[in-house]
């Protein structure tokens, strides 16, 4: 072999080496590429990210995903978009946030306005179990014997361990007439117990009055809706006509409502100017709340009745007229929800419920952080229920009946 054949074969042979080292190279650095950079089919994937956070193993767990996952049905992306939104708002370990995606987020709304079809009860998850915070008053709920605290483990066959209070009412809501089983556990049985309940439209009422001897009207205050501070008005309308003097307020298993609805209410009772409630913000901001002053009843005798039903707006009314010492309270521990939830829309039909606040009674006091304490605290038992007899109420005649001020 002459020498410039021999020459011109190792150049080749050079060239080859450089060009494999070259190409290896590259394919070493696009595999090496970030994360972010494998996912396909993903639009917005470059949007500014917070700083300092490893964004890293959730694309690479994106991507094996789209690598590895047996599905006979195919991958939807979107869905795995859903699904991380929700995981991080899981994530924060707050009951009352919540990431509705299409579908959900239609069904809330229609929550909210108050058309729905369902037992009628208030839920949420406490202590990490799913509890009844108030069953409402003769809805299908409360005929079957629900109470406030009670756990329910089971929706018909599906176990409730990590599930949201908004997935749960998913399962219990449903068309009239239908039946949902519950499988309950109450602190004073030893067992668990199921319960089935027939579906129904649920009318959520909104109070009721009643005359006692002695002077004493007591208005029955079932929640804090759109029409509450109508209703309330016409009540003390109908109390002053009554010629009584006493006044018992019972908020027992009212779950809360609107905050404004707390607040008027308040200023029948508080002088003008006087803190009613203090919302606290993530930003260190607050909104504080204070009584419009229509503060007609100067010295009435008022007693009002809580126990673990007793929520939210409810806590806010409780506290501000026990603080400023214008009402004792009477029976057991409320619930303890003193947070505010914003529904924020995320896209056209999705929506995250956000608790962006938290309420503190007029001293300072977080109503979350275990709730307010009565007064005076009076126990309902079981045996009083299934005999009718009402010791809170017993309780709070007595008070009314024995001192004119308080």
């Amino acid at each position: 072999m002459n020498r410039p054949i021999k020459k011109g074969i190792y150049i080749f042979i050079i060239f080859a080496l450089l060009l494999g080292i070259f190409t290896g190279g590259v394919f070493f650095g696009y595999s090496q590429r970030p994360e972010i950079e494998k996912a396909v089919g993903v639009i917005n994937k470059d949007k500014e990210k917070p700083a300092n956070i490893d964004f890293e193993p959730f694309w690479k767990t994106w991507n094996i995903i789209d690598e590895k996952f047996a599905s006979s049905d195919g991958l939807d992306n979107q869905k795995k978009v859903w699904g991380a939104i929700e995981g991080m708002v899981n994530s924060l370990g707050d009951p009352y946030s919540t990431f509705f995606p299409p579908g959900k987020s239609k069904m809330f709304e229609e929550d909210i306005s108050g058309n729905f079809e369902g037992v009628g009860m208030e839920i949420t998850v406490k202590d990490g179990a799913l509890t009844i915070v108030s069953p409402l008053k003769n809805s299908p709920a409360e005929k079957a014997g629900l109470k406030p605290g009670d756990k329910i483990l089971k929706i018909n066959d599906e176990m409730t361990v990590n599930m949201t209070s908004d997935d749960a009412a998913q399962l219990i809501r449903g068309p009239r007439g239908t039946k949902v089983k519950l499988l309950i556990v109450r602190e004073s049985k030893d067992i668990p117990f199921e319960v089935e309940i027939v579906r129904d439209v649920i009318n959520i009422p909104v109070l009721n009055t009643e005359s006692k001897p002695g002077g004493i009207f007591i208005i029955k205050l079932y929640n804090f809706g759109g029409t509450s501070t109508t209703a309330f008005r016409a009540a003390l309308r109908e109390f002053i006509l009554s010629g009584n003097d006493k006044l018992i307020l019972d908020l027992r298993n009212n779950p809360g409502g609107y905050l404004e609805a707390a607040v008027d209410i308040a200023s029948w009772f508080l002088p003008a100017g006087k803190i009613i409630t203090k919302e606290t913000f993530a930003t260190g901001d607050e909104n504080v709340y204070r009584s419009k002053g229509y503060d007609i009843f100067n010295n009435l005798p008022i007693v009002i009745l809580i126990n673990n039903g007793s929520a939210s707006a409810s806590e806010i009314l409780a506290g501000a007229l026990q603080e400023y010492k214008t009402a004792r309270l009477v029976g057991v521990k409320t619930f303890g929800k003193g947070s505010v939830q914003e529904l924020i829309p995320v896209t056209k039909d999705t929506s995250l419920k956000l608790t962006i606040a938290q309420w503190l009674t007029p001293d300072g006091k977080s109503i979350s952080k275990g709730g307010l304490e009565p007064n005076i605290k009076v126990e309902m038992t079981e045996k009083d229920k299934e005999s009718n007899r009402d010791p809170q109420m017993d309780k709070a005649i007595e008070i009314l009946m024995s001192t004119l001020r308080f």
